[in-house]
C-alpha cells in the first residue's frame, strides 16, 4: 500500500512537473532589430506580466499545458498578440518577436474593408488607415463629426453644400459623392437620402479606425463604390473596462458633451455611446445670414456582444439620431421675421437603424459571416414657401464564406439591397423603390514572397432597370497586384469597373434644396458606368535608430461614360463622358517624439460632351497640407498644421480664390484627465472676405458656390474624463 502510495505521488509530480512550461522571447525593433529593452509580456488568463531583462530577453515560467494568449508591448510601438499552445513544439527555442514603431508606420494595423482581416502590407488592394491614435487626436479637434476629419485627408475634399445650413459632402479624386460610399463597420448605413448630413451626424469619439480605399472597390460594395469608399470601424469592448467623457466648447457658440463606455465579460461585453451637440446661429462677417446654423442634436448607440463559444460570436447595435438644424436670415431665427427678413433653411431630422452582424468559425482556417443593417431615415427640409419630407427606408444583408490559406485568401457571398424612399405631397412623384441583388468572388493569391495578386469579379441585378443596360445586370471585374520590390519599396497596381444606379439624390440637388427638381424615370435613364485604374510606390525606411520615413506616390484615373447632370431642373445623362485624373503625394518623417506630414495632391477633372472638353466645377487641381506634431505619449501634445486649396472653377464661369488655413493644438494628458485648446483657420480667411457669397435681396437670396470657410477663426476648448482606462 505505501509502494502504491508512493508511485502514484511520484507520478502525480511528474506530470506537474511536464505540465510547468516556460516561454523565452527577444524582443526587437521590426525597423532597426535593436533590442527593446524593458519591453513587457502579459498572459492574461494567468494575470501573469514579465518584463524584458537589459538583453532584450522575456522568460516567462510555470505556465500550464494549453492554449494561451501572449501579449507584448512597449512604449511607442504596435502590440503583439498571438496565441502559443504549450508545450510549445520546440520548448528550448527563443523566439523573435518585432513590434513596429506605433507613431511611424501602419504594418500592424489590421484592415476590415477587404473582409479577409489581413495585415496592412499584406493586400493587394491600395487601403489607407487611421488608427485610433490620430482618431484621438481629431476627436479632440472637432468632437461634434468627422467633416474636418475627412477634410484634413490627402485626396479626399469636402464641398459645402449649403450656404446657411453648413451641409456638406465629401469627394474622392475629383469626383461627387454620389460614386463613393460611406460605410460603417462594413454596411452602408449613409447612401441615398440620408447621406447628405451623414458627416455632420458621426462623431470620431465611437471610432476605432477608419479605412479608405480610393479607386474602385465594386467587387465587394457594389454600385456607388466608383471613386472610393469610407469604412468607419466602431470600437470594441476590450478586457479592460472603459468610461470617457468628452465636454467642448466653441468659440462660435458651440458645445458638445459625449460619453463612451464599454466592457467585456466572459460571454458577453458592451459599448454604449451618447452625444449632444448645439451650437448657436453664429456670423461672424455679419452679412445677416448664418455661416454656422442653429444646431441640436442628440445621438446614442449601445450595443451588445455576445461570445458563445470558440466557434460562435456576434453583435448586435441600434443607432438612433435626432437633429434640427436651422439656418438663414438672424432676424428668422431670433423671431424676428418681418416683410424683408423672411429667409430660413429648417433641417430636421430622425435617424434609426439597427445592425446585426454573426460569425461562426469552422476551423481555423475559414469562418462563414452574416450582417444586416435595417435603417430609417426622416427628413424635413423647410423653406420659405417650400418644404420637401421623405422618409427612407433601406436595408442590407449579407452572407459571405472566408477562408484564409497559407498561398491564398478567399472571399465569396452574397447580398440583398432594398431602398424604399416615400416623399409626402406634392413631391410624392420622387417617391421611388431600388432592390439590388448581387453575388461576388474574391481570391488573394500569394505566388511568392514578393508578389501577390488580388482578383475578384461581381454580378448585381437591379430592379427596376435602368434604360441601359435594360436587363440591369452589372458584371463588375477587379485585379489588384502588390510587388515587394525589396525591403524598402513596394508598390500597387489595380483597376476595376463600376456602376451608379440614376439616383435624384446628389450633391446638384442638394444644392437646389429640391425645389423644382422632376421626378426621374430610370427606365429611360441609363445607369454611370466607370473604369478606373491606379498605381503606387511606397518607401519606407530607418532613418538611424529613432527616425524613419515613408513616401508614398499614388497615380490614378477614373472614367464615367454617360453621368448623370441637371438640366433645366431634369436629370439626364450627358452625351459623353468624364474623366479625373492625377496624383497624391504623401510623406511621413518621425524623429522620436516629433512627426512630420506633408500631403499633396493634384486632380485634373473634365467633362468631355458634344466633343468639347471642360473643366468640372468646385474642384480643386492643386491641394496641399502639412502638419507637424510632437509627442510625449500619455503627457502630451503639441500640433501645429497648415492647408492650401488652390484656385477652382465656379458655376458662374468665374474662378474661386486660393486660399491657406492654419491651426495649433496643445493636449495635456494625465493618467484620467486629458486638457486641451485647438485653434482653426487662425488666417481667418473666409469667402465673405473676397465679395457677397449672394445674389439677389435679403428676402429672396440666390447663393453662389461655397468654395472656401465661412465661418473664420474658430477656438474649441475642453477636457476628456476617462474614469476606466
Amino acid at each position: 500500500m505505501k509502494r502504491t502510495f508512493m508511485l502514484t505521488a511520484m507520478m502525480l509530480f511528474g506530470f506537474i512537473a511536464m505540465a510547468q512550461n516556460t516561454f523565452k522571447a527577444k524582443v526587437v525593433n521590426d525597423q532597426t532589430q535593436a533590442i527593446l529593452k524593458g519591453a513587457t509580456a502579459t498572459i492574461p488568463d494567468l494575470k501573469k506580466t514579465i518584463a524584458a531583462d537589459t538583453s532584450g530577453l522575456i522568460t516567462i515560467t510555470n505556465i500550464p499545458n494549453g492554449k494561451f494568449e501572449i501579449e507584448i508591448s512597449y512604449v511607442g510601438f504596435g502590440k503583439s498578440e498571438k496565441v502559443y499552445t504549450f508545450p510549445l513544439q520546440h520548448p528550448d527555442q527563443i523566439i523573435v518577436v518585432s513590434l513596429e514603431p506605433s507613431s511611424g508606420e501602419l504594418a500592424e494595423v489590421t484592415i476590415q474593408t477587404t473582409r479577409t482581416n489581413q495585415n496592412l502590407r499584406d493586400i493587394p488592394t491600395r487601403v489607407e488607415a487611421l488608427p485610433l491614435e490620430e482618431l484621438d487626436e481629431k476627436s479632440t479637434m472637432r468632437p461634434g463629426d468627422i467633416k474636418m476629419l475627412l477634410g484634413e485627408t490627402t485626396g479626399i475634399h469636402v464641398q459645402q453644400t449649403s450656404a446657411v445650413s453648413g451641409t456638406a459632402s465629401f469627394r474622392i479624386q475629383g469626383l461627387d459623392s454620389r460614386y463613393t460610399q460611406l460605410l460603417q463597420d462594413g454596411m452602408p448605413l449613409y447612401s441615398g437620402f440620408s447621406g447628405n448630413l451623414s458627416l455632420l451626424q458621426i462623431s470620431p469619439l465611437n471610432l476605432k479606425q477608419v479605412e479608405f480605399v480610393k479607386g474602385s472597390a465594386s467587387t465587394l460594395y457594389g454600385g456607388g463604390a466608383i471613386s472610393g469608399l469610407v469604412n468607419l470601424i466602431s470600437k470594441t469592448p476590450e478586457k479592460t473596462p472603459e468610461l470617457t467623457m468628452l465636454l467642448n466648447g466653441t468659440s462660435a457658440k458651440g458645445a458638445d458633451a459625449s460619453v463612451y463606455y464599454s466592457q467585456k465579460w466572459q460571454h458577453i461585453g458592451t459599448t454604449i455611446f451618447g452625444a449632444y451637440n448645439y451650437n448657436g446661429a453664429f456670423d461672424p462677417s455679419n452679412t445677416g445670414f448664418t455661416a454656422i446654423p442653429q444646431t441640436n442634436r442628440l445621438a446614442i448607440n449601445p450595443k451588445i456582444f455576445l461570445y458563445m463559444d470558440d466557434h460562435n460570436s456576434g453583435w448586435f447595435g441600434v443607432n438612433s439620431t435626432y437633429e434640427n438644424r436651422y439656418g438663414g436670415d438672424l432676424q428668422v431665427i431670433d423671431g424676428k421675421a418681418d416683410n424683408v427678413h423672411q429667409y430660413f433653411e429648417r433641417n430636421k431630422t430622425f435617424r434609426f437603424s439597427t445592425q446585426l452582424s454573426f460569425s461562426h468559425k469552422v476551423d481555423e482556417e475559414s469562418k462563414i459571416n452574416f450582417k444586416n443593417t435595417i435603417g430609417y431615415f426622416d427628413r424635413q427640409l423647410g423653406e420659405p414657401g417650400f418644404n420637401f419630407k421623405g422618409r427612407q427606408l433601406s436595408s442590407f444583408s449579407e452572407l459571405n464564406y472566408v477562408r484564409n490559406g497559407e498561398k491564398a485568401s478567399w472571399v465569396a457571398g452574397a447580398n440583398l439591397i432594398t431602398d424604399h424612399f416615400t416623399a409626402q405631397p406634392p413631391q410624392n412623384t420622387l417617391s421611388y423603390d431600388q432592390t439590388t441583388i448581387g453575388a461576388f468572388v474574391q481570391n488573394t493569391y500569394k505566388a511568392s514572397d514578393w508578389f501577390s495578386l488580388e482578383s475578384g469579379v461581381r454580378l448585381d441585378k437591379n430592379t427596376p432597370s435602368p434604360g441601359k443596360p435594360s436587363n440591369g445586370l452589372f458584371l463588375l471585374p477587379r485585379v489588384n497586384a502588390l510587388f515587394k520590390l525589396n525591403d524598402h519599396l513596394t508598390s500597387r497596381i489595380g483597376g476595376g469597373l463600376g456602376y451608379k444606379m440614376p439616383s435624384l439624390f446628389n450633391d446638384q440637388s442638394e444644392q437646389e434644396g429640391y425645389q423644382h427638381i422632376q421626378p426621374l424615370n430610370i427606365g429611360n435613364t441609363q445607369a454611370e458606368q466607370s473604369y478606373g485604374l491606379n498605381g503606387d510606390l511606397n518607401y519606407r525606411s530607418a532613418l538611424g535608430d529613432e527616425a524613419f520615413i515613408n513616401i508614398n506616390q499614388l497615380f490614378f484615373s477614373t472614367r464615367v461614360d454617360h453621368p448623370l447632370i441637371l438640366q433645366n431642373n431634369t436629370f439626364i445623362n450627358a452625351p459623353g463622358h468624364l474623366l479625373s485624373k492625377g496624383a497624391e503625394t504623401n510623406v511621413k518623417l518621425v524623429m522620436d517624439e516629433l512627426v512630420f506630414y506633408l500631403g499633396y495632391t493634384y486632380t485634373d477633372t473634365k467633362q468631355h460632351f458634344n466633343g468639347q472638353n471642360n473643366t468640372q466645377r468646385l474642384t480643386p487641381k492643386n491641394q496641399l497640407s502639412f502638419d507637424a506634431t510632437y509627442e510625449i505619449e500619455g503627457s502630451f501634445r503639441f500640433g501645429a498644421e497648415s492647408f492650401f486649396t488652390g484656385p477652382q472653377l465656379l458655376s458662374d464661369g468665374t474662378t474661386g480664390k486660393g486660399y491657406a488655413t492654419f491651426g495649433l493644438l496643445v493636449q495635456k494628458m494625465w493618467n484620467h484627465l486629458d486638457i486641451f485648446i485647438n485653434a482653426e483657420n487662425l488666417t481667418d480667411q473666409r469667402q465673405t472676405r473676397w465679395g457677397s457669397i449672394y445674389t439677389g435681396s435679403l428676402t429672396n437670396p440666390d447663393f453662389k458656390d461655397i468654395y472656401a470657410p465661412l465661418d473664420g477663426i474658430v477656438v474649441n476648448a475642453g477636457i476628456r474624463i476617462k474614469l476606466l482606462n
